[in-house]
């Protein structure tokens, strides 16, 4: 198969294939190799103390419970002998609201917390708890317990993001939840911990737990994208003749109409895509995904996708089974109509391969990753391109004067057939059509890596480089001007020709611009640049706020689709929270509290109050003045044994609801900062928002086998009558309100390739926005 392959080369257009290689240095993303490292140290080392820190707070709790237990022993031998009874009946729990445990059975541990809570957790082994009430209901479909496999990264080159966020799905059963009509409460499992919820005193006489939850009366509409991804993908930009600018980020192509502010999406994918191609028709499309795992454990298989543009509709999938890891390159044929599909996959060997892709065969396949081969005639030497498409082109360099580029990066094409290449050095040459020789050499047309070349139907050529200059060239490659962009953009990935006199860039920085050579370059689309986390919310105008590990705080508007103003904030230790203007983005305020991460923060529906959950397992409450100018200490509610990772507040803002790391639900009066312990006080507290995920209202929204971290996000509509969640397989789920039922049935919408970090509802429900983890996207949803 390998002889025949050969007489397919000279069909394509090598500009997509050419593009990948493994440009170590040259590439924007591994100059950030090592600050991934130092990071994921720093991550490792905070996770080691955070487990530290709960495996004191354990044997705290430990030598709490023997001390009782000793106590308890004492005054039964002066009483005299008794019936024996079972320890953990004796032992009373920390609160009669908290949520039923604080310590892992017999071969469990506490989970790990860390700033993104996805780190692993050992299998807990089967509970031992006792029900104490003879009239507890026991759910339906009763199932043994179970461990729950730990989650596992997993390691799939090319990827910015995964579906599972590098989590294995499980195979697990948990226990059934129960119901308790004597004490009126919930009693449900993670990992095999009990988690007791009550609920309010006039539903008790009502609930069933066997009843069936409904699917919610609404359902959602993928609205608008923000965000392209740049950083790590090249010849993913293109204009199509309908006028809409194609490109993509997560697992979501857009289809951008610039003039008339629309968007289309094509959302046939289920995990990250990383290469595009248009068909010479300008209708049809390629494009290529990784390989994940799905919600259920299965293995989702890299596959090329050709669909329409026109009606989104997929046509033919490619290579499901036969290629590795990812997809990288993707080409059209030119000379037959564009009948055949090349694909270069990321397997170790980097498979290229051409297929016939109406009937959805593969006709050749060969291997493209080969070592240096030299040849030394008179100072020539071949170079077969190391990780590359070797099999086009046997390059020669010239090396009395200039030094052996390390790697090729892009390629274009005359009119006239000569190849166009640039390179690691900053070099641009032109290689004589049908020939392996260097027919002109522009050494240092670049100050550093020419990434991109495009040739304009006009006959200039484009190129453009690592060190952000769009250079255009003449007929006979003679310079005619140069423009920067902006420090801002980062360096320029791709170049592609636009309507009449303008071009399109997409920057490292995940910006794609649009201006022309004679005038400025403005971004049309922008997003983050490093894995986001933070949303919230304009409580009264179509404005929301991200935030991730980029150090931006930007604020979008939702109605015009772009970002109102960006900020950028240096990260300092201790930890620090700061107060904004969001009128003049003007820092207002700083402080400071405690050494560990913050990692949730809430005002009170009065604007009265502002409180601050820590991975030091504290809450800290500030009173407010001054119009949110001026921040006092109250003080720090104490009672959790575990980080705090969620907070809601009362409709009167008289009482506060926490959940930790360990699946504890506490009380809270923020004005003095104490617990509260009365479960006839608590049960009926009327609550403005609900994003704590253990709660009665909201514990129907846990699927079957969860570990108890697979949900990150919770939040419901402002009407109470949705509930949305986000999770770590890349889905938002919507619920009814309240999801009080055990397993609730939801609507499920795709479209992120990473966990899903946050979910909020914009005034009056009319849109909903969620945000990616590592696929660095915000995606707003209509609500129809």
């Amino acid at each position: 198969m390998e002889d025949g392959f050969s007489s397919y080369s000279s069909l394509y257009d090598t500009s997509s294939l050419l593009q990948f290689c493994n440009d170590d240095s040259a590439s924007a993303a591994s100059s950030m190799e090592v600050t991934d490292r130092i990071a994921s140290l720093e991550q490792r080392v905070q996770m080691q103390e955070d487990e530290i820190q709960l495996l004191k707070s354990a044997l705290a709790d430990v030598v709490r419970r023997l001390n009782i237990s000793e106590e308890q022993q004492a005054m039964l031998s002066r009483k005299g002998p008794t019936k024996a009874r079972p320890m953990i009946a004796a032992l009373p729990l920390r609160s009669t609201v908290n949520n039923g445990t604080v310590l892992p059975k017999k071969g469990g541990t506490l989970p790990s917390p860390s700033g993104s809570k996805k780190d692993n957790n050992s299998p807990a082994t089967k509970s031992t708890v006792k029900r104490t009430s003879s009239s507890e209901q026991v759910g339906p479909n009763n199932r043994k317990d179970s461990g729950v496999d730990s989650k596992s990264n997993r390691t799939r080159a090319g990827s910015t993001g995964s579906n599972s966020s590098g989590k294995k799905a499980t195979e697990n059963k948990q226990r059934e939840p129960v119901f308790s009509a004597d004490e009126g409460y919930v009693k449900m499992y993670l990992k095999g911990r009990p988690i007791t919820m009550y609920m309010p005193k006039d539903l008790v006489d009502t609930y069933c737990l066997e009843a069936k939850a409904d699917l919610p009366p609404k359902k959602l509409k993928l609205d608008w994208v923000y965000g392209y991804r740049g950083r790590d993908c090249r010849s993913n930009l293109y204009l199509l003749p309908t006028g809409e600018t194609v490109y993509f980020i997560a697992s979501v192509v857009v289809l951008y109409n610039v003039d008339e502010q629309l968007q289309r999406h094509y959302t046939g994918h289920t995990d990250d895509i990383k290469c595009l191609a248009v068909h010479p028709d300008k209708i049809t499309i390629a494009t290529g995904q990784v390989a994940g795992t799905s919600s259920d454990g299965k293995q989702l298989v890299p596959h090329v996708r050709v669909w329409d543009s026109v009606s989104l509709n997929t046509l033919h999938i490619l290579g499901t089974g036969f290629f590795d890891r990812a997809l990288v390159c993707l080409s059209f044929s030119k000379s037959n109509g564009g009948s055949w599909l090349c694909v270069v996959d990321d397997s170790s060997d980097h498979i290229l391969s051409v297929w016939d892709w109406q009937r959805e065969e593969r006709l050749a396949e060969v291997k493209v990753s080969f070592d240096v081969s030299k040849h030394f005639t008179d100072s020539v030497v071949v170079d077969y391109m190391k990780n590359m498409s070797s099999l086009y082109f046997s390059y020669l360099y010239f090396l009395q004067k200039q030094e052996k580029p390390k790697f090729v990066l892009s390629v274009t094409f005359s009119e006239n057939g000569d190849a166009i290449t640039g390179d690691s050095s900053g070099n641009i040459l032109v290689w004589g059509k049908g020939s392996n020789r260097i027919s002109l050499a522009i050494q240092g047309a670049h100050e550093a890596s020419v990434f991109a070349l495009c040739m304009l139907r006009n006959g200039t050529l484009l190129s453009g480089g690592k060190d952000r200059k769009l250079i255009s060239w003449d007929e006979n490659y003679q310079k005619i001007q140069t423009v920067e962009v902006s420090e801002l953009y980062g360096p320029i990935r791709t170049v592609a020709e636009g309507r009449g006199e303008t071009v399109l860039i997409g920057t490292t920085k995940n910006y794609v611009l649009q201006g022309s050579l004679d005038g400025e370059f403005i971004p049309i689309t922008q997003g983050h640049t490093d894995e986001l986390w933070g949303l919230t919310v304009h409580p009264l105008k179509h404005q929301f706020l991200t935030c991730g590990h980029d150090k931006h705080v930007c604020l979008w508007d939702s109605a015009s689709h772009q970002p109102i103003w960006t900020k950028t904030l240096e990260v300092s230790s201790p930890p620090r929270w700061l107060v904004l203007d969001t009128e003049s983005k003007d820092l207002v305020t700083v402080h400071t509290d405690g050494n560990d991460q913050l990692s949730v923060m809430r005002f009170s529906p009065d604007g009265h109050f502002l409180a601050i959950g820590s991975h030091d397992n504290y809450i800290y409450m500030y009173a407010v003045a001054e119009n949110g100018k001026k921040y006092n200490r109250v003080g720090k509610c104490s009672g959790h044994s575990s980080f705090i990772t969620y907070l809601d507040w009362s409709v009167d803002s008289q009482y506060l609801v926490s959940n930790s790391g360990d699946y504890e639900i506490l009380y809270w009066i923020p004005s003095v900062c104490k617990q509260v312990v009365s479960v006839e006080t608590t049960r009926d507290i009327e609550w403005a928002t609900f994003t704590c995920i253990l709660g009665f209202h909201v514990f129907g929204l846990w699927p079957d086998g969860s570990d108890g971290t697979d949900i990150n996000a919770v939040c419901s509509s402002n009407s109470k009558k949705l509930l949305v969640t986000g999770d770590d397989f890349g889905k938002v789920h919507l619920f009814s309100f309240p999801c009080s039922q055990s397993r609730a049935p939801s609507h499920i919408y795709g479209g992120h390739s990473s966990h899903v970090t946050n979910v909020n509802f914009l005034q009056e429900d009319s849109h909903l926005i969620s945000t990616g983890g590592k696929d660095m996207s915000v995606m707003q949803w209509r609500v129809v």
